[in-house]
Parts: C-alpha cells; structure tokens; sequence
C-alpha cells in the first residue's frame, strides 16, 4: 500500500538524518529513485517547488511527492513520517539534554555530528548542481547549450547576492523571474 511506504521511507529519512532539509537530500534522492517514484530530473523540480514555497524544506518535500503519489492521504502519510522522528527525539532530548549538556561523550557526539552535516548538505549542493548543469554529463555540447548559461549565470547571480547579504525571499523571485524570462526565450 502506498501510504504504508510513504510513511515508513519518510519516516526512515527523518530518523536517520541530521541537519535539517539540505542534509536529507541525499537519502532523499536515493529512497524516492530506488522506489522508482520519480527520476532524477523530476526530483530537481520537486526541490525547486518546495524551496520555493514557503515552510520547511524537509515537509514541503514530503508533502509534495506524497500528494504527487498518493493523493491527499499520501501527503499526510508522507508529512507525518518525516515529522514523527524529529518530534519524538526532540522530546526525548528536550526531556534529558540539559541534565547530560557537559557530559564529555555528548559533547563528543554533538562535535561529530557538526561535520556530517556539513559534509551532507555539501554533497546536496554538489548532486543538485550536477544535476542543474551537467544533466546530460560533461561534453564539449555542454557548451552550445543556452541552458548551461543560463542557469550558470543565475546561481553565479544568486551566489553573489547571498554574498552580499540580499534577502533570501528577493533571491528566490530574482531567480523564479529570470529562469521564466529566459526560459521563453531561450528554451
């Protein structure tokens, strides 16, 4: 049944990933791929839409592919499994954490889980930009592509403006603007 995967793959990448949405991606690339739910071309819109709207990242996902699946009743399954884990650690830490803040082996763990997570989130942005713009691999073709600058020009452009501390809401609408001018007239 659906529902039941929904929730038990949601729920398994909300329990075994630390660091909120961008950490998740990789897990979430490989559970919905090997699922055969969607490709890897259509996992990038999805990501596209639930950056784009707001909440976290982690349940627009999970309730977008879910609805995308299973309806309504997907979207709930889907959104609660990757909500329960969290919910519940939080609970169990908020419960014992600040009796066990100093102990040496937390402090061990929280200075280990620190660079995993980047190292997830890192691995993210490296899949996700392949996947942007090398789509069809690394070739000379790459390079008469109209798509590759422009999507080349507007993370350059968006790389640039967080840099300079732009609002990331401004950034989100420059980009949707731009993808949609350009897109019309070069794609």
């Amino acid at each position: 049944m659906i529902y039941w995967e929904l929730f038990s793959t949601f729920f398994k990448i909300g329990a075994f990933t630390f660091g909120g949405g961008y950490a998740m991606l990789p897990l979430i690339q490989s559970e919905v791929i090997n699922h055969g739910w969607i490709s890897n071309s259509a996992l990038l819109d999805f990501i596209a839409v639930s950056e784009s709207t707001p909440g976290p990242f982690a349940i627009n996902i999970a309730t977008y592919l879910g609805f995308t699946l299973g309806g309504g009743f997907g979207a709930v399954s889907a959104t609660l499994g990757v909500v329960l884990p969290s919910f519940l650690i939080i609970l169990l830490v908020a419960r014992f954490f600040a009796k066990f803040s100093e102990n040496k082996i937390v402090k061990g763990v929280m200075s280990g889980l620190r660079p995993a997570v980047t190292g997830l989130v890192l691995t993210a942005v490296l899949s996700v930009g392949k996947t942007v713009l090398f789509k069809n691999g690394f070739s000379k073709s790459l390079f008469y592509e109209p798509e590759f600058y422009i999507s080349l020009g507007i993370f350059i452009l968006s790389a640039i403006l967080i840099f300079k501390k732009a609002h990331p809401i401004f950034v989100i609408l420059l980009s949707a603007f731009l993808g949609i001018l350009f897109g019309s007239f070069f794609l």
